[in-house]
């Protein structure tokens, strides 16, 4: 396993304290240990239970009390020469709401006010979420149900579910700010994810763009601007883990053995470069190359590949699905989030989904829904349990995660997890379940390998996707369901109607029978664009809170009411949940505008 790293430019963001308390002398005095354990609760239940997707753990920054405007400045002072991204403002009583809150704009912000009769914390809370929305900076609301004794220091669970929900979104949102999206090529086939919205990136997410044209690969491997021995390593554990699978082209239009040797040299290459990229390596400074030793501080990358690259080039299908990947040569480390085609959308759900579990994502085409009606004329057979009501068919060419077989477990289930948790045992699972099929060349005339496994059911996961519309701007969708085993003949059939050189994954989306998810057809008819990012665990509820903090409206999902959590001026846009959203986000406008 790998240590864990901070590999981007940049310190990892802080989550903030703020223990605000009533200033007036008497009173103040008799509340400053109370306040102050308080935020020291706070700042422990974050450190406990909150780790980067690097693998570091968070840190938290606790001010001195705060009772009045002097002391809110000195405490903005202090968070900004710490790196906070994430504030929290916590206090057992009332303090003066406009002279305390915190007025950054740009810093996700809650309020914790505790529920107690001895001291009117919620008062507070009222007051300064109100001084919140009257100033345009909109503040999420921790409030217990039920009250607490004074002298009570323990943090509610319905208390600890909200503070920590926010502070992974808010960690996230952090995280993403200064960072680069990195286009390898440009427009893939006409799709329109690919063809990236500078203004969504910078105004919505803080995030930079940067663009390398498909050639640089070309010059970095005719030039030899890699690491040379760690080429030799990685090359060497690739023939020793990845499994060639059957050459699906007819017998006149496959490569030969020393072609395909030579396309797992090239896609080896591909693989080291496109993360130099990304990150930059020192490696290549030692060998004079100091520019492109820098690599672009990417945290989310896309590959265009189709068709200029793969038309003459072995594809971009190993390279995107190792890096997506929990491990390589190296060993089991952070995955890295790149999006196949270019699809700068679907890269940015995905890294939403990276930075909110901790896990590696799958990325697929939306392809197919599968009625029960189509699979009895098809196989003749009828489906059962879960996909009793039809599926979904996620496959795409070879950029998801090997995660995504399914191989790892938790509780004795098939599970995706961080990285520090899965053993090299399951590493090794993954890769076993997993064939590199040589690519059909009626899509890819330049060959290369294209992953193929099938993802074991079971998995609670959470489909999503960013998409732009004309006038309107972002929207996000959201779907939880659950990945589902076939029988093997009904697999096989519908399989190899498709590509069976390619990962697939049989999705049934949860349903509640309203609207998008009144049926498994409804959810394949509504979904915006045609391409998906998939999820470990039921995220919708973190995917809302995250893209309330950035002011992307959700436009569908299947999310139970009690757990959606935004902030509190969100009700003031009326009583529809999702209409209010739209309002408050366009009212609010993007988190960096």
């Amino acid at each position: 396993m790998s240590n864990s790293v901070n590999r981007l430019k940049g310190t990892l963001p802080k989550i903030g304290i703020r223990p605000t308390i009533d200033g007036r002398a008497g009173v103040r005095e008799s509340l400053e240990k109370q306040t102050k354990d308080m935020a020291m609760r706070t700042a422990k239940l974050f450190e406990e239970n909150l780790r980067h997707p690097s693998g570091e753990p968070v840190e938290c920054v606790v001010s001195g009390t705060i009772g009045g405007v002097a002391e809110a400045a000195e405490c903005a002072e202090l968070f900004a020469r710490q790196g906070v991204g994430v504030s929290v403002t916590v206090t057992p009583c009332w303090c003066y709401g406009s002279e305390t809150m915190d007025m950054d704009p740009s810093i996700p912000k809650a309020v914790w006010g505790f529920n107690g009769t001895e001291r009117p914390g919620a008062v507070y809370l009222a007051a300064v979420l109100a001084g919140h929305s009257q100033k345009g900076l909109p503040a999420f609301s921790i409030y217990g149900r039920d009250v607490q004794d004074a002298s009570d220091d323990s943090i509610p669970g319905d208390v600890c579910e909200k503070l920590l929900r926010f502070a992974k979104a808010g960690l996230a949102a952090a995280y993403m700010k200064g960072k680069s999206y990195l286009s390898v090529g440009s427009v893939s086939m006409g799709i329109a994810g690919s063809i990236v919205n500078e203004s969504f990136f910078q105004k919505y997410l803080g995030m930079r763009n940067e663009y390398v044209d498909m050639s640089e690969l070309n010059r970095r491997m005719d030039l030899g601007i890699y690491d040379r021995e760690e080429y030799d390593k990685a090359l060497s554990w690739t023939k020793a883990n990845c499994i060639e699978g059957d050459d699906p082209n007819p017998e006149a239009d496959q490569h030969t053995r020393q072609q395909k040797d030579a396309e797992w040299e090239t896609v080896v290459k591909m693989t080291l470069i496109v993360r130099d990229l990304m990150i930059g390596n020192g490696k290549l400074a030692e060998m004079g190359y100091n520019e492109e030793s820098k690599g672009h501080n990417a945290l989310v990358s896309g590959f265009q590949g189709q068709r200029q690259w793969t038309d003459f080039m072995p594809n971009g299908d190993f390279t995107e699905a190792i890096l997506n990947s929990s491990f390589d040569w190296n060993g089991i480390r952070q995955a890295f989030v790149v999006a196949t085609e270019n699809d700068a959308l679907n890269g940015a759900a995905m890294l939403f989904g990276h930075l909110l579990t901790d896990t590696s994502q799958i990325f697929s085409d939306v392809r197919t829904f599968w009625s029960p009606e189509a699979v009895k004329r098809v196989t003749g057979k009828e489906l059962t349990g879960m996909a009793k009501d039809g599926m979904i068919h996620l496959i795409n060419s070879g950029s998801s995660t090997l995660d995504g077989t399914g191989e790892q477990t938790r509780d004795g289930k098939p599970a995706m997890k961080p990285y520090w948790d899965i053993t090299s045992d399951e590493a090794d699972k993954c890769l076993k379940a997993t064939r590199f099929r040589a690519a059909e060349t009626g899509y890819f005339r330049g060959g290369g390998f294209s992953s193929c496994f099938l993802t074991k059911g079971g998995m609670p996961v959470t489909m999503s996707r960013i998409n732009l519309v004309d006038g309107l701007g972002p929207f996000l969708q959201i779907a939880e369901g659950y990945t589902v085993d076939l029988p093997e003949d009904i697999h096989k059939i519908l399989d190899e109607r498709t590509n069976p050189t390619w990962p697939t994954t049989w999705f049934v989306p949860r349903l509640n029978g309203k609207g998008p998810f009144k049926d498994v057809y409804s959810v394949m008819a509504n979904w915006g664009a045609n391409h998906g990012a998939i999820s470990y665990g039921h995220i919708g509820a973190d995917l809302i809170t995250l893209a309330s903090m950035l002011r992307i409206p959700v436009s569908m999902h299947n999310v139970e009411e009690d757990s959606i959590f935004r902030p509190s001026s969100w009700s003031a846009f009326g009583m529809d949940a999702e209409g209010a959203d739209y309002r408050a986000c366009a009212n609010f406008g993007p988190l960096y505008k």
